[in-house]
């Protein structure tokens, strides 16, 4: 089968699943694992994908998501040529083993699906606390965009032990005032900046917003660096963002 991922998270699944082999080609943001990657084609980010190209290449499959508002129209570009697409878009931790489970049948190995999500699941074991410390992964820094209800990060946030105070919000994610986090100030804040290298995050650019003194994260200097490959990605790797989530909720929790 001749698969384009058009989403970096789809392209971590394909090979996490063992079928590296079927990719094509993929959008310019998928970067892992680089020996693949490297090799493939790339064909545009997000909302500015080349489909002609891809149509050109001529895939089985077209593997994207509604991600990013936009996505529909490349959806409709893609279908409206004949060529058949997966479409992911998670809203929880339950989410993506079924994007997993899937993209696994779509491939024909439902096996190796179901082994991927057994082995997540071993390593993400849960620690659920309703009295956990309150967590603050930032999407975004300016202005903050944190995961809310419907968002797989805050079932990852619980997980690993912690409490998402904005999880009342009816949304994926929403932006925060100064107010709406000085109202539930966070115990950790998690910096996991969208597009960003993990190398150029900043604490201070958290740390000097004024007011923020007052927050216990900055006050006791809970700022953690964790990538968006792994709390921004809905695939393999969210298992790593539990792990870095989890040690700086263990080192809050007494």
């Amino acid at each position: 089968m001749r698969v384009f991922s058009h989403t970096c998270s789809n392209t971590e699944i394909v090979c996490a699943l063992g079928a590296a082999d079927c990719l094509i080609g993929c959008d310019d943001d998928s970067d892992f694992p680089v020996d693949v990657v490297s090799r493939l084609p790339k064909l545009g980010r997000d909302l500015d994908l080349r489909v002609d190209e891809v149509i050109a290449m001529q895939p089985d499959l077209v593997l994207t998501s509604l991600t990013v508002p936009g996505h529909e129209s490349i959806v409709d570009a893609i279908n409206a040529a004949g060529i058949a697409t997966l479409v992911c878009d998670p809203l929880s931790l339950d989410d993506i083993y079924r994007d997993i489970r899937r993209i696994a049948a779509a491939l024909a190995i439902p096996a190796r699906g179901e082994r991927l999500i057994a082995e997540m699941r071993a390593a993400m074991p849960s620690h659920a606390n309703p009295d956990g410390p309150r967590v603050l992964i930032e999407w975004w820094p300016k202005p903050v965009i944190a995961p809310t209800r419907q968002a797989w990060a805050t079932d990852l946030i619980e997980l690993a032990g912690g409490i998402n105070p904005w999880a009342t919000i009816d949304a994926k994610s929403a932006p925060l005032t100064d107010e709406q986090i000085f109202a539930t100030p966070p115990d950790v804040i998690a910096m996991s900046w969208c597009g960003v290298k993990v190398a150029n995050y900043r604490s201070d650019v958290v740390s000097r917003r004024p007011g923020w003194q007052q927050v216990p994260a900055v006050r006791d200097q809970r700022i953690v660096a964790i990538s968006e490959e792994f709390l921004g990605r809905p695939g393999p790797r969210v298992v790593e963002g539990y792990r870095q989530l989890r040690a700086a909720i263990a080192a809050v929790t007494p």
